[in-house]
């Protein structure tokens, strides 16, 4: 069978890495309950990573507080996720993939008025992110 090189892996296979609900958000696209998340409130400095493939996507450094109920990011890093169009639901949005493996994120938002240097709001879903803490020197 060949995969798409965006969907390394077969349903099967990916449903044995993942448990239900990181499977419903990351391949079916769903969305984890706001104010749920582990990464929500969290202050911790590191790196963000895809739970699907490891990639890396955010920096704390470029995590905000938005209060929306997600983390909130103003900037990915370079080349690490790509954007579709969503009709789903009653608006058009942005939906946010990882550029390596596919998995859906959340979404990106744009013109709310946050004091960042991009005036974008990255809503990614925490049970999508591996936070690695920076080691202390």
């Amino acid at each position: 069978m060949q995969l798409d090189p965006k969907q390394f892996k077969t349903p099967e296979q990916w449903r044995a890495q993942l448990t239900p609900q990181e499977y419903h958000v990351l391949r079916e696209a769903g969305t984890e309950r706001p104010f749920t998340g582990e990464y929500t409130d969290t202050q911790t400095k590191g790196t963000y990573y895809c739970k699907g493939c490891g990639a890396k996507l955010f920096t704390s450094d470029t995590k905000f507080e938005s209060h929306c109920g997600w983390p909130s990011f103003f900037m990915p890093e370079t080349d690490s996720v790509r954007y579709i169009e969503d009709k789903s639901l009653w608006q058009t949005r942005t939906e946010v993939r990882c550029a390596t493996c596919d998995s859906h994120l959340g979404h990106v938002f744009t013109g709310e008025g946050y004091d960042t240097p991009t005036d974008r709001r990255y809503c990614i879903n925490s049970i999508c992110l591996v936070l690695e803490p920076e080691t202390a020197r």
